[in-house]
């Protein structure tokens, strides 16, 4: 790369969230440098999902210049700025000491060229000084980027670090690299086992996030088989059919993992969520979502009310799972039905309160999804009968 393309590099800063900020606050200062991601994306033609700054020295002299709401991790000599227009992730820079694989790191000062060291992959080894464009890089950083060649910078990379597995995936699937031959050796000695199950959860969630997760999830079990889960199938049936149903009603990350855990053993996935660290919440949309294909009546339904249910109370999620012409009713239309009555006018209407007042609700919402009738008054009439109410 020459100056000059290094120096085109800086300028794009200026379109980008938080980018006129951090030129401002780098500014006659020969500390600051734009590293990793955000330079390789930028070199790419891509538009970076963060960026990611390192000082060659103490952060305080430039937070105080970026201004801000900051939030530090002094461990790591680390930082987020979130601005009103974006954020940005500043380090210090550091040299990292592993005492045991998949442990967190032990990080010490050190200078830019340590740091670029320490990285993952080579294409993240790069590193561009703010205020006059210097370029720094691995030896095979900018070869391998012009490759598509994601290379790892020494033999225990994997072994040390376990979760860059994760992030090999997600790098080949979205930029449509490939490791090389040693680097995807080295990854099948990996003990994904070793990390925290906190650490773990995050890289699956990351990845469930990407355009094309079941392409990453798939990337990670062919660099290290079984790094997920016994029973784990990253190329469900009918995935693309139940997002498009889903669309944007729940969560398409859940509607995923749930999808690609239909085949392990209930109680193992339990587990293996509440490891991960999911939410309660989170735990039971997948486990229940994974599970309500098979038990649910909603594919042999003949009418809309049977469709409705079989389906209420149902997660979203292993409706659109579920998949089918009664699935897309459900979601798109039937689900959105509500009566034009409420339990008061049963009252009113001399039902006394109790059970009569739901099973009258439920047989007019059932008469209504089925357009047997229509309007209040006709709504009454059916959850009147339905209560034997007086007429």
């Amino acid at each position: 790369m020459t100056p000059m393309e290094a120096a085109e590099v800086v300028a794009k800063l200026i379109d980008l969230p938080g980018g006129q900020a951090l030129l401002d606050a780098a500014s006659g200062d020969e500390s600051v440098w734009l590293v990793g991601g955000a330079v390789r994306d930028l070199m790419l033609g891509r538009t970076p999902e963060e960026l990611d700054v390192v000082i060659d020295g103490p952060l305080d002299r430039v937070l105080a210049r970026l201004g801000g709401e900051a939030e530090r991790h002094d461990r790591f000599g680390t930082a987020t700025v979130r601005l009103a227009d974006g954020r940005i992730d500043l380090a210090s820079a550091r040299s990292e000491q592993y005492a045991l694989p998949g442990a967190l790191p032990d990080v010490s000062p050190a200078s830019i060229d340590d740091d670029l060291q320490r990285r993952d992959f080579t294409i993240n080894a790069i590193a561009i000084r703010l205020v006059d464009a210097e370029l720094k890089a691995h030896d095979d950083a900018l070869a391998d980027l012009a490759a598509g060649r994601i290379r790892v910078l020494h033999s225990g990379s994997f072994v040390n670090d376990p979760t860059r597995l994760w992030r090999a995936a997600r790098y080949s699937t979205r930029l449509g690299f490939e490791l090389d031959e040693e680097s995807a050796a080295l990854a099948a000695l990996a003990s994904p086992g070793a990390v925290s199950g906190e650490r773990l959860g995050h890289e699956l969630r990351l990845s469930l996030r990407e355009d094309s997760p079941t392409a990453v999830l798939s990337a990670v079990e062919a660099l290290n088989p079984g790094a997920l889960i016994e029973g784990f199938d990253p190329n469900p049936a009918r995935l693309a059919e139940a997002s498009a149903l889903l669309g944007s009603a729940g969560r398409q990350d859940l509607l995923t993992l749930a999808a690609c855990c239909q085949g392990v053993e209930l109680q193992l996935l339990t587990r293996w969520l509440d490891h991960l660290q999911f939410t309660a919440s989170e735990r039971d949309l997948v486990t229940a979502s994974s599970r309500w294909v098979t038990a649910s009546p909603l594919r042999s339904a003949q009418s809309a009310s049977q469709i409705a249910e079989a389906a209420a109370g149902a997660p979203l999620e292993a409706v659109a799972l579920c998949g089918g012409e009664n699935a897309r009713q459900w979601l798109t239309e039937l689900r959105h039905v509500t009566l034009e009555i409420d339990g008061d006018d049963l009252i009113a209407a001399g039902v006394p309160p109790g059970p009569a007042i739901g099973i009258g609700l439920k047989r007019a919402l059932a008469r209504t999804l089925d357009r047997d009738i229509s309007g209040r008054d006709e709504q009454l009439q059916a959850a009147l009968e339905g209560a034997e109410g007086p007429s």
